[in-house]
């Protein structure tokens, strides 16, 4: 019992909307159409039957007509129609019924022994029935009398011409069936791994947008806080000395107004290019542009911190300076411009290197660099009047950082600067970016310590770039 044959015969893809086992209303109509003409066929063949041995006529009909009619199970039972073809072979009813039995036989999906089996009992028991009838024609003749040799030849002939050819090409089209079944089923496997491949594309594109926005998040973090910490801080000394000591107010003003210009320009370089990428026509086709785009503004913007500052009060630009005009970002030399960034604004901070100083790839010091700029901005922020001190280790294979700082020393009267949270996570993810370790936590003396460890490898493996 197979259903193949309804499918074959429908030959269009989708959901099956004809009755019952039909895959289509069209093969609905053409099994009806057959099982009418095989009908008709068979009750004229039976009524012939039941007339030349004395039956009833009658019944020769109606037992044909039946007969006949089951053509309309074709698809559903073809083993079943093509045994009641057999059976019947012997009363010499059913040539339809046989015929297109046994192409829908070869044309479904049951084993191919089967087909071969039943498809030689069929040319056997025609054989077999076209051998007597010959016989009997013959001998109750008086004309031309053939021998043995020549009726068995011609007996074979009818056999095999009607078996042969509805089995060839019921198997042809099966097979073809087949193979166009089997290209169906791999072009649907290509499109699947085509629409797979799209929405893992997708969530690569969605993935990567998403990392650039949080480095640029990172940067714009690193830039605004920590100059605008220091303009808080400088604001303080600034209202604290504005009646003692005028010329020292006058610099600070001066410190404060450069760092509020400086602050100004870069938050709108920043925010110009993600106006830009709003405005686009393509969003998509643009993000990722946009992104590196902003992101080199970041960088340039961060490069210009310490060198900006450096200007206003601290010295000149310095090596940090050097590092901006390059566009190579923030880099290691650049750390005693920005601890005297901090030391303007009032803090006491110490500055210590170990080992043989020795340049690292751009992301390895940008990080390096960012990690000491975050700590002596939440030394700003969490304990003004603390002492601070910078720990510069550089190793064979990596170089070490550890900020720490002492318990504030300032009243409450003293700023205090709005926390987001995001300083210590920042550092954490830049560190860990890059293969390092980092750790922070408040000291026994009641201060804060942070420490990280960042491999030199990581330059080669991360690439240029922060």
């Amino acid at each position: 019992m197979t259903t193949t044959g309804a499918n074959a015969e429908a030959g269009v893809r989708g959901a099956p909307d004809g009755p019952w086992w039909w895959a289509r209303r069209r093969s609905m109509v053409l099994d009806v159409v057959l099982a009418l003409v095989s009908a008709l066929e068979c009750a004229a063949e039976g009524a012939g039957f039941a007339s030349g041995h004395g039956g009833p006529v009658g019944l020769g009909i109606v037992v044909g007509a039946l007969v006949g009619g089951t053509l309309l199970f074709r698809l559903r039972w073809p083993v079943a129609v093509v045994l009641l073809g057999i059976a019947i072979t012997p009363a010499e009813l059913g040539f339809m019924l046989g015929i297109v039995g046994l192409y829908t036989l070869a044309a479904s999906d049951v084993p191919r022994r089967l087909t071969v089996v039943l498809a030689g009992v069929s040319v056997a028991g025609t054989f077999l029935v076209t051998f007597l009838k010959f016989h009997r024609d013959i001998a109750a003749g008086e004309g031309y009398q053939p021998g043995p040799w020549m009726m068995l030849f011609f007996s074979a002939l009818v056999a095999l011409g009607l078996t042969a050819p509805p089995v060839l090409l019921g198997l042809y089209v099966g097979a073809r069936r087949r193979l166009v079944e089997s290209l169906r089923e791999r072009a649907d496997g290509l499109e699947r791994e085509l629409s797979l491949l799209a929405e893992r594309a997708e969530e690569r594109a969605v993935w990567a947008r998403n990392e650039e926005r949080t480095r640029i998040a990172r940067e714009m973090h690193d830039v605004v806080a920590h100059r605008v910490s220091l303009m808080v801080v400088h604001a303080a000394a600034l209202q604290a000395v504005a009646l003692k000591d005028p010329e020292k107010a006058s610099r600070n003003a001066g410190l404060v107004g450069d760092m509020g210009r400086q602050a100004l320009t870069e938050l709108r370089e920043m925010l110009g290019v993600l106006r830009t990428s709003s405005e686009g026509m393509v969003p998509e086709a643009s993000s990722a542009a946009d992104s590196r785009r902003l992101a080199e503004v970041a960088a340039a913007a961060s490069a210009r911190v310490s060198a900006g500052v450096g200007a206003g009060g601290t010295g000149g630009p310095g090596p940090a300076g050097e590092g901006a005009a390059s566009g190579d970002g923030p880099c290691l030399d650049g750390l005693e411009d920005l601890v005297g960034q901090s030391r303007a604004a009032g803090m006491a901070v110490e500055l210590s290197v170990e080992g043989e100083e020795r340049s690292y790839g751009a992301r390895v010091e940008s990080t390096a660099y960012r990690v000491v700029q975050e700590a002596l901005t939440n030394v700003h922020k969490h304990a003004p009047g603390a002492k601070a001190v910078v720990r510069v280790a550089h190793r064979g294979e990596e170089v070490a950082l550890q900020v720490e700082n002492g318990p504030s020393e300032s009243g409450a009267d003293a700023p205090r600067l709005p926390s987001g949270g995001n300083g210590l996570v920042g550092m954490r993810e830049r560190v860990s970016a890059l293969g390092g370790v980092f750790v922070s936590g408040a000291t026994d003396a009641g201060g804060f310590r942070v420490s990280a460890v960042i491999p030199a490898a990581a330059a080669v493996e991360g690439g240029v770039g922060s």
